[in-house]
């Protein structure tokens, strides 16, 4: 039974089939505060007379159909499916009547009561196969259509959906309808609906093609947060740079941008009716670095609109062509038309990072992904999809040439709106732009999985000169591909301004030895860094004498981007079990207070965290837990009053406190017998806080719920939970199972909140019964839906506290288990890589 899957194969039959002409989509949001009604009519035409394909639609409420205007026997609809047959040659009519239920997961039509003033807020989320909870679809990307939406709703309220927003007509008795305009042709993932008690911003914008009116729309009872100065004008930027560099207007008339609650990702392109996580209009004080992110955000969903909406994947296997595309444009255009140029150091310092994370996981796979089903499309909004196709990108743009690469974009654009495409059809617009051929590129970095690692390879002379000097490319051998990079090669030596690059070269590597004459003669610097302003994707290592360096004197490097790199080799080198956890914390310590890019800060005071925790031996663990609470510590008293430092450092030190000075210290903090000069204890602060102390166990049930009754909005109950689920106690850790994993009533951002904090570094016994019940859940908790299960099997899967016995009976429970879905076996592939992983940094950290 297919139940909500949908594979390939079946799109592929259906699209040769079908053509989608046009949705008509009646909504009646007035029914109850569980389901609405959904009335469809679909208009599609068939290539044979007498074909049989099927329609999708999920949970339905007693439907009733008709097809051609003949009703459809009861039977017709099963398993999320209606099927259809004796279709007409050319044109056909398919009428769907139902009621469905309100989603309280994110997907679908989502509905939420703000419990800070009662108010009720729906928006949905379509993508990847969720807009047939909402109406009847053909759903999959390349049946594109056009799009009525008639929505029936309480009197007074917003309802935002693509087209521009009607003057509602007053039905009685509390009830308005709001009846949008055609619009233009689009995949049904990126339709949306957005209604409730929202106020709107307006403004517009004016560049050389259509004015584009720009709403924003945001609850009331976080109104008074909205800085949406700050978010029209890096739309605006946007709006300027992407017309400008496409060539091309906007294609959808009007951009709504609305910041939703409880929702599952932190945004979604839906066609001029753009959705954003709501923590991202912020409560309290924040670091340039959540300021920089949400622009990037912003901008990545606008470059959607040309990449994604206007020309769109025919299948999901090019999903990565989407938010690979959305993920380089986003950081180009900040770099190029914000405030925020250092964005590409901050993509190396935590993007990047996120992509080597995850291709070196059992689970990696090709840019060009083989999504074969959609349980495998939703298994990879992961960091290949993203940030490794970012980097291979900005690579290719090098290459090709950034004029060239625009070029083949802006005929791509042409060529192919309101239309589907393949990744073939885009390296053909490339390939006669640029001149050049792009099928063994393609081949060599889209087709195949897996990172490469550089080391310098050299001799040097009695005066301390270079002899001979070669880059060595190696693979794993489950990956063995050697790819070409383009790097450069900076030598760095100590001087009175620092430590400043003396000398750069530039070259091309190939194969597993490529000799770099250029660099004969030159003499030894005291940093060697290959991969210099981050031109490939590959990791970096570093020579002895390279890395004495660092250690000592990582903060002396002027330049934010070689900074990124050296912590990025670092990072990894520890993760590979080269680098004992007792010599990076020194090194993040020496280097962290001074970081002037705070997606590094935040960055690094969580990778110093991970290395006590995860990656130091047994042994030495306490000794270095000191160290580190000691050193975060003396970085949070020497950091300025009130800067992004000091804000950023008091979070870590919550979240380092062990000891009984930390312990009060953070106490002060709160109640205010403790205080910083130029620090405010603001609603989000003190959460970092309480958590930090009940993770600690200084804070319990009823400091928690003091807490809550100062913030008793969603985000303050959201944090409550997850404060609950971090105690070292097993009342709260049996809580905390139950509310996740057993319960289905819970909204998906509270439960996303319990199950993130459960499972805690040093509480290895309390959770160590818990190995054996996640095992067993995990056989069947792919029945709860991908995102479900896939929060279930990442968070709650016992990494916080490796150990060789648990690895040992997830290895045996997966020999034993052949016959999983191939979601399941992946995240707890991938959490046992994670634990094999830490095990071998241990060991490392032990031989010291």
């Amino acid at each position: 039974m297919p139940g909500t899957n949908l594979t390939r194969n079946e799109a592929q039959e259906r699209a040769a089939l079908l053509d989608v002409h046009h949705y008509a989509v009646d909504l009646d949001l007035t029914v109850s505060d569980t389901e609405f009604s959904s009335t469809t009519v679909v208009r599609f035409s068939s290539r044979e007379a007498g074909g049989a394909t099927f329609a999708d639609l999920v949970d339905a409420r007693e439907p009733r159909m008709w097809l051609n205007g003949t009703e459809l026997d009861a039977a017709a609809y099963a398993d999320n499916r209606i099927a259809l047959s004796g279709l007409a040659e050319g044109d056909n009519e398919l009428r769907v009547e139902t009621r469905l239920p309100y989603s309280r997961t994110g997907e679908g039509l989502h509905r939420f009561v703000d419990p800070a003033d009662d108010r009720v807020y729906l928006y949905t989320q379509f993508e990847v196969p969720d807009a047939r909870r909402v109406y009847t679809t053909f759903e999959q990307p390349d049946l594109k259509a056009t799009f009525t939406f008639t929505i029936d709703a309480p009197e007074g309220w917003t309802v935002v959906s693509n087209s521009p927003t009607p003057e509602p007509e007053t039905l009685g008795e509390g009830v308005s309808r709001w009846a949008f305009a055609e619009t233009k042709r689009m995949s049904t993932y990126i339709t949306a609906l957005i209604a409730g008690e929202y106020d709107t911003v307006t403004d517009s914008y004016r560049g050389d093609y259509d004015e584009i009116p720009l709403g924003i729309q945001v609850r009331k009872s976080l109104r008074e947060h909205l800085d949406h100065e700050e978010i029209f004008e890096i739309t605006k930027q946007g709006f300027a740079f992407f017309e400008n560099t496409f060539e091309m207007g906007y294609p959808f008339g009007k951009y709504d941008q609305a910041f939703v609650p409880e929702y599952n990702m932190g945004a979604m392109e839906n066609a001029g009716a753009v959705t954003f996580r709501d923590e991202y209009i912020f409560r309290s004080r924040q670091t340039h670095a959540a300021y920089e992110s949400r622009a990037n955000t912003i901008l990545h969903e606008m470059a959607h609109m040309w990449f994604g909406d206007l020309v769109t994947m025919k299948w999901w296997d090019d999903l990565w062509l989407n938010e690979s595309f959305a993920e380089f444009a986003s950081h180009h255009a900040e770099v190029n038309a914000t405030k925020y140029t250092g964005a590409w150091t901050g993509f190396t310092n935590q993007r990047k990072n996120w992509a080597y994370r995850q291709d070196q996981l059992p689970s990696t796979h090709p840019i060009a992904a083989d999504n074969y089903d959609l349980h495998a499309v939703e298994a990879n909004f992961d960091g290949i999809t993203y940030a490794k196709g970012a980097s291979t990108l900005k690579q290719l743009v090098a290459w090709v040439g950034e004029k060239d690469f625009f070029a083949g974009l802006r005929s791509y654009f042409t060529k192919h709106a309101f239309g589907n495409t393949e990744l073939k059809d885009l390296l053909a617009e490339l390939e006669a732009a640029s001149g050049r051929e792009l099928g063994s590129w393609s081949q060599e970095w889209l087709q195949t999985s897996g990172v490469n690692t550089l080391r310098p390879r050299f001799v040097v002379d009695e005066q301390g000169g270079f002899t001979s000097f070669a880059v060595e490319q190696t693979a794993t051998d489950d990956y063995p591909t050697l790819r070409r990079h383009r790097i450069a090669i900076g030598l760095y030596d100590h001087t009175d301004a620092g430590l400043v690059r003396r000398a750069r070269v530039e070259t091309d590597i190939e194969g597993a030895l490529t000799s770099v004459d250029a660099l004969v003669g030159q003499p030894q610097p005291d940093l060697v860094l290959l991969n210099d302003d981050d031109l490939t994707y590959a990791k970096i290592r570093l020579d002895e004498r390279s890395l004495a360096t660092l250690t000592s004197s990582i903060a002396d490097i002027p330049d934010s981007l070689a900074r990124a790199l050296c912590w990025g080799a670092a990072w990894d080198m520890l993760r590979d079990a080269e680098l004992p956890a007792r010599q990076f914390v020194p090194i993040v310590l020496a280097g962290v207070g001074t970081e002037s890019d705070l997606t590094a800060v935040q960055t690094l005071l969580r990778q110093g965290g991970s290395a006590v925790a995860l990656y130091s031996a047994p042994d030495n663990r306490a000794a270095l837990t000191a160290e580190w609470e000691h050193g975060v510590r003396a970085l949070l008293d020497a950091a300025a009053p009130g800067s992004d430092h000091q804000l950023a450092l008091v979070r870590a030190y919550a979240g380092a406190a062990e000891s009984d000075e930390a312990i009060s210290f953070v106490t002060g903090l709160l109640d205010g017998s403790t205080t910083l000069e130029g620090l405010t204890v603001d609603t989000d602060l003190r959460w970092s806080l309480v958590t930090g102390l009940a993770r600690a166990g200084a804070y319990g049930d009823k400091e928690i719920d003091a807490e809550l009754a100062r913030d008793n909005t969603i985000a303050g109950q959201e944090n409550a939970a997850g404060a609950r689920a971090a105690r070292p106690d097993a009342a709260a850790k049996e809580a905390a199972w139950e509310s996740v994993v057993v319960r289905d009533d819970l909204p998906n951002e509270t439960q996303r909140s319990i199950a993130g904090a459960f499972q805690q570094p040093g509480q290895a016994e309390l959770l160590q019964p818990y190995v054996e019940r996640y095992l067993d859940t995990a056989r069947t908790v792919i029945q709860k839906g991908v995102w479900r299960a896939s929060e279930i099997l990442q968070s709650f899967f016992p990494r916080a506290n490796p150990s060789a016995e648990n690895l040992a009976t997830i290895d045996a429970w997966l020999a034993d288990n052949d016959d999983l879905d191939p979601t399941t076996r992946r995240y707890v592939d991938e959490g046992r890589s994670d634990l094999a992983r830490a095990l071998a940094a241990q060991e490392r950290d032990a031989a010291v």
